[in-house]
């Protein structure tokens, strides 16, 4: 069972994204800005076009993607900003995989550690938890939209790995290199996904429960309220029940 999917669809339900468009939308910029240093055409630059997609699905006006790919190529001014991936560990020793953006390192690594210390985690070295995760394409079905049967056929036919239940929802697995396809497949045949990206997946999974189920989501959403913080990827699992709970 999949903790970030459950979590990514009860964000969903709660209207959280909208009521953070404005994080959103700068999270979303500094993608596009990164991505576009290695080339601001998205026919030729895969990630590129997928924080491209990403932008036009949360609304972003096409004026503000075309300024954040002119800062990364350099034709307008803008800051400088630096990726790389911070690692960590929650309550009952789950593992935590931060992606950041930022041009500030040393001052966002201090504020994450006292993220983490403050919120019943702590920072660890690099390489300490990233073993543990493989980069997959993440595809989130509500089962309510399609059935096991005609949605295996139609991700499995356009190059997915793995379609797994979860719950409430269907989680489709697949290749970075085919995620496109296999979202485009999927939306061809009429079917919305909850929530879709190329995140890294965990192996394993720890189940928490209790006061370490609410303390890891209170670490969770204080990382994701960072604004350095583009992504969190993690192995919890919490009952879905439970989890909504917290998370209301």
């Amino acid at each position: 069972m999949s903790g970030h999917s459950k979590w990514a669809t009860i964000k969903h339900k709660k209207g959280a994204l909208d009521a953070k468009r404005g994080k959103i939308f700068t999270r979303l910029i500094k993608e596009i800005s990164i991505a576009a240093k290695n080339g601001g055409d998205p026919d030729t630059n895969p990630r590129l076009r997928g924080a491209i997609v990403a932008a036009k699905a949360e609304n972003m006006p096409a004026d503000n993607i075309k300024r954040a790919i002119q800062r990364g190529t350099g034709e307008l001014p803008g800051a400088t900003y630096e990726e790389f991936s911070l690692e960590g560990y929650g309550p009952g020793g789950v593992a935590v995989l931060l992606d950041i953006n930022t041009d500030n390192r040393n001052r966002t690594v201090s504020e994450i550690r006292h993220v983490f210390g403050k919120n019943s985690g702590n920072m660890a070295e690099a390489g300490a938890v990233s073993w543990m995760f493989h980069k997959k394409g993440d595809i989130v079905v509500p089962k309510t939209a399609a059935k096991e049967d005609d949605l295996m056929s139609i991700v499995l036919d356009a190059g997915a790995d793995d379609l797994r239940d979860d719950g409430e929802n269907w989680e489709v697995l697949t290749e970075p290199s085919v995620y496109e396809a296999v979202l485009e497949a999927v939306k061809k045949a009429g079917i919305t996904p909850t929530s879709s990206s190329v995140a890294m997946i965990p192996q394993n999974y720890i189940k928490l429960e209790g006061q370490q189920a609410t303390q890891m989501i209170r670490l969770v959403e204080a990382l994701e309220e960072h604004d350095d913080v583009q992504n969190v990827h993690s192995n919890f699992d919490i009952d879905q029940r439970l989890l909504e709970e917290v998370a209301g």
